[in-house]
């Protein structure tokens, strides 16, 4: 397919995501099904005209003075993937497959800029309604911080030291041309292409069938490397959900002590098995949500890990249909689930043990005003200095503008190049 025919077939997915309200990777699935000829080079190169029409879909509309699924991916073309306006609309007159050919205003629009008095979240991209929060996280960053939650993700991987090193790893996948990560140890990373550029398949390689590796964003491994789980410790993982993190703290354990993995949904803890199996973590016990599952656990636990259902902000990168889908409802449902499983998680931890607690989220709502809300309502708790975590963690200093107000620890995708994602560890006392 010319890029006139993907330009159509993008605008087509886009319509079926807004007329069927379903998720995008659904409606991709859909098209490629119903259009067999499309090679799998068409079928990234759609891809990402849809997810880059949806990353940015505040600023693209804005240029064109309209939503639709034709005007997104028409902006796409010319501001992400620098296609000249003129001699695009002559691809379009030449090919039947392509979209009908320009209007005169939007040809006009689509050489022109966006206006000096476009509202800034707009220019971040984000909802309007979250930009009080974002402003309050990031201070006068937090448009910067928005353009960068707009952009495309990197594909992580984190060396499953059980079994491989980093070095392996990187010959292994060495036709990727893989590079290892800024900040974690053990991660290897491909940064995103531009335009049509396909994301390597990573997971029919030969190490990864043999457990060398895992794909987790360098964030994830960031904080899995903060909660500091450390050989012979009792460690309770409370939302293991499919065991990213889970197998993150086998690894860091070497296979010595103990991790309880649980989730409260049973769906979510199923894919975990096989992963274990794959990885040989041997010191994992799942628990299988039921009455009663963690009772024999309580007051035991050298660390709790809580890694919290939230809004998934952080991944909007990966997910931008998410971004224009949350509401102030759903948010004050996740805070609400979040304040409940710090109460939860609390009682298993021994004297002098730590609370863990993550979320993929860049809003305070669920961050820094949840541990402040935790330490209001629960006595006896104290905010492991951020600072000097870091330092002993990775032996180097904490980027520029990570540690929180309130002593947690925020990363971003202009931060620190990785998935958005909030760490905060809590030590008992007394």
């Amino acid at each position: 397919m010319r890029l006139p025919g993907r330009l159509s077939a993008a605008i087509d997915v886009l319509t079926d995501v807004e007329t069927r309200r379903r998720p995008v990777s659904e409606a991709l699935k859909a098209w490629g099904l119903n259009n067999r000829f499309a090679g799998a080079g068409d079928r990234a190169a759609i891809g990402n005209l849809v997810y880059d029409a949806l990353r940015r879909r505040q600023s693209h509309a804005a240029l064109m003075g309209s939503d639709t699924p034709r005007a997104l991916v028409l902006a796409v073309a010319v501001r992400d993937w620098s296609e000249d306006a003129q001699a695009l609309n002559e691809s379009f007159a030449a090919d039947s497959h392509g979209p009908d050919v320009l209007s005169e205003e939007e040809l006009a629009r689509l050489k022109g800029s966006l206006p000096e008095e476009t509202e800034d979240w707009v220019r971040a991209d984000v909802p309007e309604w979250l930009a009080p929060s974002l402003e309050r996280a990031f201070g006068p960053d937090w448009i910067a911080e928005g353009q960068a939650m707009a952009g495309r993700p990197s594909l992580d991987l984190r060396t499953n030291l059980l079994k491989s090193n980093r070095d392996r790893v990187m010959k292994s996948l060495a036709r990727f041309e893989p590079v290892e990560t800024a900040i974690s140890p053990i991660g290897v990373t491909m940064p995103a292409g531009p335009r049509d550029a396909r994301t390597p398949n990573v997971t029919t390689d030969e190490g990864y069938l043999k457990g060398w590796f895992e794909v987790q964003d360098q964030g994830s491994q960031i904080v899995a490397a903060l909660a500091g789980a450390r050989p012979g410790e009792q460690v309770l993982d409370l939302c293991a959900g499919a065991g990213g993190k889970t197998l993150a703290l086998a690894s860091a354990m070497m296979n010595k002590g103990q991790i309880f993995a649980y989730d409260s949904d049973r769906n979510r803890l199923a894919p975990i098995y096989d992963r274990l199996k794959r990885n040989g973590a041997r010191n994992v016990q799942v628990r299988a949500p039921q009455p009663g599952a963690l009772d024999d656990l309580l007051g035991k636990m050298d660390r709790v890990v809580i890694d919290a259902p939230c809004t998934g902000t952080g991944t909007w990168r990966r997910r931008p249909d998410t971004k224009w889908k949350l509401t102030p409802e759903l948010l004050a449902q996740r805070v609400a689930e979040q304040a409940a499983i710090l109460q939860e998680g609390q009682r298993y931890l021994k004297p002098g043990g730590t609370l863990v607690y993550i979320t993929c989220s860049i809003l305070p709502e669920e961050n820094d005003d949840q541990v402040a809300a935790f330490r209001a309502a629960q006595a006896g708790f104290e905010v492991v200095p951020a600072t000097a975590l870091w330092r002993e963690t990775f032996g180097s200093g904490a980027p520029a503008g990570v540690v929180t107000a309130g002593g947690g620890i925020a990363l971003t995708p202009h931060l620190t190049g990785t998935d958005g994602f909030y760490f905060c560890a809590l030590r008992r006392v007394g």
